[in-house]
């Protein structure tokens, strides 16, 4: 059976973003903002709605100032609070992985040297690229947890009583949950991407450390001493010179490569 160099290449760690853990992963996070986005429509449209009670106190006039619920708030409060779940799991699964894979990321970006400065420039445009992707997935997660929060304290402050009319009802805005449902889809997109250039910042530095491994081979290959020969003269009284070999003698590159020719 042969052996490729697809067999002599290390395994992937399943902390690496490229294995294939990493990639389940992704993938996972992707369908659980998805299914954060469907729920919090679901939500938008059962959300309670206020009905105004109509009544005449007696003296014949209208008293328009009671209302009451129109549900109990129950489907809405569940939907959201599986939005809720679902995001927050997504965001855990994909941020312990990044930072699992990149603390255990081999090679160590502190050890390296940049040999090419448009590696280094690439380098720095990913940092940047990373540091934006960071940033804005924590910004869009926070304020779509928090509008599911709100959501999910409105529509809880109903739960019994609903249909008794009251002086003030309180229900969640038209859009709220729609909005963090958006915000909860965006964020994963934007985790994707902060893992993707993570990704390719982590490509980047193995190819830098190859090239440093072929430069520190190369320096001290050619920072070796010279062999010295082994051959000498010596001299025999009241003869000519000899030439005689040394004893051990080591044959060269040259020599090895005549002797492997013969073979073939």
């Amino acid at each position: 059976m042969a052996v490729t160099h697809a067999d002599l290449a290390p395994s992937r760690k399943g902390t690496d973003l490229g294995s294939k853990t990493g990639v389940v992963l992704l993938i996972f996070s992707i369908l659980l903002g998805l299914i954060c986005f469907v729920l919090c429509l679901i939500a938008e449209a059962t959300r309670s709605q206020i009905i105004r009670e109509v009544s005449d106190g007696g003296g014949g006039e209208t008293d328009k100032n009671q209302c009451r619920y129109s549900g109990n708030g129950k489907t809405p409060l569940i939907y959201a609070a599986g939005a809720f779940l679902a995001l927050a799991i997504a965001m855990v699964v994909q941020h312990t992985h990044l930072l699992l894979a990149v603390s255990k990321s081999d090679p160590d970006p502190s050890l390296l040297m940049t040999w090419d400065p448009l590696s280094d420039n690439h380098l720095n445009t990913l940092t940047w690229q990373a540091a934006f992707f960071f940033v804005t997935t924590w910004i869009c997660f926070s304020v779509a947890e928090v509008l599911l929060l709100i959501g999910l304290s409105v529509e809880s402050g109903h739960l019994k009583g609903w249909s008794i009319p009251r002086s003030t009802c309180f229900i969640a805005r038209e859009g709220l949950f729609s909005s963090a449902g958006v915000l909860g889809i965006t964020t994963v997109f934007l985790a994707s991407g902060l893992s993707i250039t993570a990704l390719r910042a982590q490509w980047l530095l193995q190819d830098q450390e190859n090239a440093r491994r072929e430069v520190m081979e190369a320096s001290i290959l050619y920072s070796l001493p010279p062999r010295p020969s082994g051959d000498r003269i010596t001299a025999v009284g009241g003869e000519t010179p000899i030439l005689r070999h040394d004893l051990y003698y080591e044959p060269g590159l040259i020599e090895y490569l005549r002797a492997f020719d013969k073979i073939i």
